[in-house]
């Protein structure tokens, strides 16, 4: 049984359960502060700090995990992505005062004092950029650093960007695009072959799983009974992924069914599409996981 660690609070902790459970790994505790628990019978789990997790997959400590790929990059430790969880999207952004005059990289003179909890990826960013910084690390709420005189500008990480208009700041430029990522280490420290390949194909189950749930997120599935004469208008509404699907009905005569992935967005004018074609019968449900 392999163990995964998993973010122990926050948004992305619950959201990473919410999925893990949409994908049929429910987890179960003991309790609700309890540090391990049984994913699916499948997997073991073990929750820890999201920021420990690339430490803990990179030792060993864990075959797997979920956590930010800003902390798989600042941790500067060999990991390898499995999938993009698409959840707790955000950037790593420099950031300056409104008052500063900085709108551009080419703004920052000098050598300025830079405010981050993630000076790995500060320092290589400036380096990249050929500019000289000097890095003030803090442990959070970077963003009132220059408010207290201790630094220029900052980078931090935002999702909308509200906190920083909050501080009166803005955003100047972006130095990493990031997302919760299943990750897990290369295969080093396994005793056998044997062992490496179930751990390989364990992971690449899992990863099938959540990716299957990611996919029918957003989508929907649509049948109905439409005019047989009508059909090639019918596949212009519902293209579906590699077009519909369509069915004789038993004694349907002049109908026959047809089914379709549709975008959730899109339901509506579909709907009012086909029922414009003379569609009976339509039904609309949700997808639970969706397999290429």
């Amino acid at each position: 049984m392999l163990k995964i660690a998993l973010p122990n609070k926050g948004r992305l902790a619950e959201d990473t359960r919410e999925l893990l459970a949409d994908a049929g790994l429910e987890i179960r505790a003991r309790g609700e502060r309890a540090l391990v628990a049984s994913l699916g019978g499948e997997f073991s789990a073990v929750f820890v700090r999201a920021q420990d997790i690339p430490e803990f997959v990179a030792d060993g400590a864990a075959d797997a995990g979920v956590t930010g790929w800003d902390l798989v990059c600042e941790s500067g430790r060999e990991l390898r992505e499995l999938l993009d969880l698409e959840i707790g999207p955000c950037r790593l952004v420099v950031a300056a005062r409104d008052e500063s005059g900085i709108e551009t990289l080419d703004d920052i003179a000098g050598a300025p004092r830079v405010a981050t909890v993630f000076p790995r990826l500060t320092r290589a960013f400036f380096e990249r950029t050929g500019r000289s910084v000097t890095l003030v690390p803090v442990s959070g709420a970077a963003e009132i650093a220059p408010h207290l005189g201790i630094a220029d500008i900052v980078v931090d990480l935002t999702s909308t960007g509200s906190t920083l208009r909050v501080h009166d700041l803005h955003e100047v430029a972006t130095v990493l695009t990031s997302s919760a990522r299943l990750i897990t280490a290369p295969s080093n420290g396994l005793s056998s072959d044997e062992e490496c390949r179930a751990k390989t194909r364990a992971l690449d189950e899992l990863s099938t799983a959540l990716a299957s749930v990611l996919r029918a997120r957003g989508k929907r599935y649509v049948m109905a009974n439409v005019p047989r004469a009508v059909l090639d208008r019918v596949k212009a509404v519902l293209p579906g992924l590699n077009g519909p699907t369509v069915i004789d009905i038993l004694n349907g005569g002049a109908h026959v069914a047809v089914h379709a992935v549709v975008a959730q967005s899109a339901i509506y004018r579909t709907i009012a599409d086909l029922k414009a074609l003379g569609a009976e019968g339509i039904l609309v449900t949700r997808i639970e996981r969706l397999m290429p």
